[in-house]
């Protein structure tokens, strides 16, 4: 007898939208993946990326047991062994070199809160050296907190109330998925809608008009703008009640023309004109996406574009707002959790040279959860000498990524369909509980699992005691106080009861003065056009793989680099040829389209490094101007000739 069941969960993947999900689930295993229709956001869909999640779930190359690296080859191994060799090992580096000689690094495979308490484990323990800053958001995070004194945005639905969209470096269709709607919405009501990007993509289609600035040319379209603005006296007249710096901020818009500030984007003057005359048709909203602030001056580029959201008149209103960002933490209590204590820090994007320049202690070991630090951060072949070179290092992951060949233990983890977890989404204002739908494969333990097996070893048992549901209560610490509880979360999704419809409505912004901070210079790079001959490398997401969890047929042959054909002079549509930065090369199949700059590559994200398909592998290691956020999209790189090699038949040559 089949036995069929629906069950609800949530998505805790790298991803705004945090979506509900309904796992229909037949005989203990799931068949299908659909969107829950009663979620406000999710509406009944999923992404392209998430519908296809079960082809991960089942995949025959997914770990259900722990390896031990034995004479340079792994080994299976039971659990009580590979935890009682991690233990021992942690607590003689611990006696021996203090616990700073231990890095946790822990990144964003999952957005689950539950993490947090691993987090807790190796505080406790230590506290340990950990990573700061943010490959992801880091830049314009800490440009919008300097700015308005907080990183949030309108109500998603707000958008209903805008007259003028400006996508702004923001492909929907990869990145923000359950937004289209809603802007099919808005442009069949008679709002304008227009993206903004060097990169062209499907968003176009949902567009009224595209304009395609040079990359890196954002801060200076922004003051451009803002200077028609000014000019045009279509600034707001009470701009300088609610924002210090105004007259400073009105001199760096003033200190080029609309001609000048042109010709720096990359655009013509009337592009220019024509895309300032429309943003002064309010209100008007500003949907930032995550490349834009990836560059070496990431988080000014962010900060001239809230001065234009400021000084128009679109904050604190309906239908306005520079919306990058929705807090998804606020909700949680967290306060178990310490990370100031970490006795060393090592920013993300340098975590490959960080860990080798490490001294007084060296790091002897490395636990990495949650991550595949060899293919998504910078300096991959650093990244990977720095794990392979450790007394020590240990990878939870449910497959045998790049990062996970170079460890000495590999503990297979769960997927989000087996675990319990809570998450709040940082593309809309609504929280929610994802549920374990079936039980993971024997053998598989959750992360929480791993740690609270762990911890009973190294004396810490009481304190990690409890169960999921023990630690969800204790993370609703700050809802509970508003009357909402996990029984609350296990009816369906919770609005987020810290947060207004209308970000800094009134105008009232959470800064030292109460007002908003302007920017008052430039760094010269932003303030000169760029050298003509420059393509500059980007490795954009893309809805075929969630960062690196691409299928294993797709890893093999030459990854594809996408160029104007003006940027290859020759070549040929289709040729394999090197593509080299100051640090690497690899072999790439050039992809010829018209409809993209010249000036820039396009890569997937995520490619794996032993496949020879990782782009990270040519981009430098960097932090931004301000966050720690690293720098993917301002590295230089050529098109080099290569000798004809021939692949074999499984690459489909």
């Amino acid at each position: 007898m089949i036995e069929i069941l629906q069950k609800r969960t949530a998505c805790n993947r790298d991803c705004p939208d945090a979506c509900g999900i309904v796992a229909t689930v037949e005989n203990g295993r799931v068949t299908r993946l659909q969107g829950d229709r009663d979620h406000p956001v999710t509406q009944g869909f999923l992404c392209e990326r998430t519908s296809r999640f079960l082809d991960r779930q089942y995949s025959p190359d997914r770990l259900t047991t722990p390896l031990v690296r034995r004479s340079d080859a792994f080994q299976a191994a039971g659990w009580d062994e590979a935890l009682d060799l991690i233990a021992e090992r942690m607590l003689h580096f611990r006696d021996t070199s203090g616990p700073a000689s231990i890095l946790q690094y822990r990144s964003g495979g999952s957005l689950g809160l539950m993490k947090h308490v691993d987090d807790y484990f190796f505080q406790r323990f230590g506290p340990v050296t950990v990573k700061s800053g943010d490959v992801c958001a880091g830049a314009a995070e800490a440009a919008q907190l300097m700015d308005f004194g907080d990183f949030d945005s309108n109500d998603l639905l707000d958008i209903e109330n805008s007259r003028t969209i400006l996508l702004w470096g923001k492909n929907v269709f990869t990145s923000s998925v359950h937004l289209i709607p809603l802007l099919k919405q808005a442009r069949k009501r008679g709002a304008s809608i227009v993206l903004i990007d060097p990169v062209s993509h499907r968003t176009r289609e949902l567009c009224d008009r595209f304009v395609q600035p040079r990359a890196g040319g954002d801060a200076a379209l922004a003051l451009g703008m803002a200077r028609w603005l000014l000019d045009n006296d279509a600034a707001d007249p009470a701009a300088a009640e609610y924002c210090d710096h105004y007259e400073a901020f009105c001199d760096l818009a003033r200190s080029g023309t609309i001609d000048q500030w042109a010709q720096i984007a990359d655009l013509s003057t009337g592009e220019l004109a024509t895309l300032a005359m429309e943003y002064a048709n309010g209100p008007s909203s500003i949907q930032v996406g995550w490349g834009l602030q990836r560059r070496r001056h990431g988080a000014a580029t962010i900060r001239a574009i809230d001065a234009l959201g400021a000084i128009s008149g679109n904050l604190g209103i309906p239908g306005g707002g520079v919306s990058f960002y929705f807090t998804r933490r606020t909700a949680f209590d967290l306060s178990f959790s310490k990370p100031d204590g970490a006795p060393r820090r090592i920013a993300e994007p340098l975590l490959g040279p960080g860990i080798l320049a490490a001294a007084d202690p060296p790091i002897r070991m490395a636990w990495v959860s949650a991550g595949n630090p060899v293919v998504m951060l910078p300096e991959s072949d650093t990244v990977a000498e720095a794990l392979r070179s450790r007394e020590l290092t240990v990878v939870v992951d449910a497959f045998l990524t790049d990062t996970a060949r170079l460890a000495d233990v590999v503990l297979p983890t769960t997927t989000m369909l087996e675990e319990g977890d809570l998450m709040g989404a940082y593309g809309h204002h609504w929280l929610i509980e994802s549920r374990p739908v079936v039980e993971p494969p024997p053998g598989v333990k959750s992360d929480y699992q791993i740690i609270q097996a762990l911890a009973a070893r190294v004396g810490l048992g009481d304190e990690f005691s409890g169960d999921v549901d023990h630690w969800k209560r204790r993370l609703l610490g700050r809802v509970g106080k508003r009357g909402i509880g996990l029984e609350d979360f296990k009816k369906g999704p919770v609005k987020n009861p810290f947060v207004q419809r209308v970000a800094f409505a009134d105008r009232k912004f959470p800064t030292p003065s109460g007002r908003v901070q302007l920017i008052t210079h430039l760094a010269d790079d932003l303030l000169r056009p760029a050298a003509t001959d420059s393509l500059r490398l980007a490795a954009l997401s893309t809805p075929k793989s969630q960062g690196s969890q691409w299928p294993a047929a797709s890893q093999v042959g030459p990854a594809t680099a996408t160029v104007h054909p003006a940027a290859a002079r020759g070549f040929e549509d289709g040729q394999v040829a090197r593509l080299q930065s100051a640090i690497g090369s690899i072999e790439v199949r050039l992809r010829f389209d018209a409809a993209q700059r010249p000036d820039v590559v396009l890569m997937d994200k995520g490619g794996w490094h032993r496949a020879g398909r990782c782009a990270n592998a040519l981009v430098k290691a960097e932090l931004t101007d301000d966050g720690q956020c690293a720098v993917y999209y301002d590295t230089p790189v050529r098109i080099v000739a290569r000798e004809e090699v021939k692949y074999s038949a499984r690459a489909g040559q």
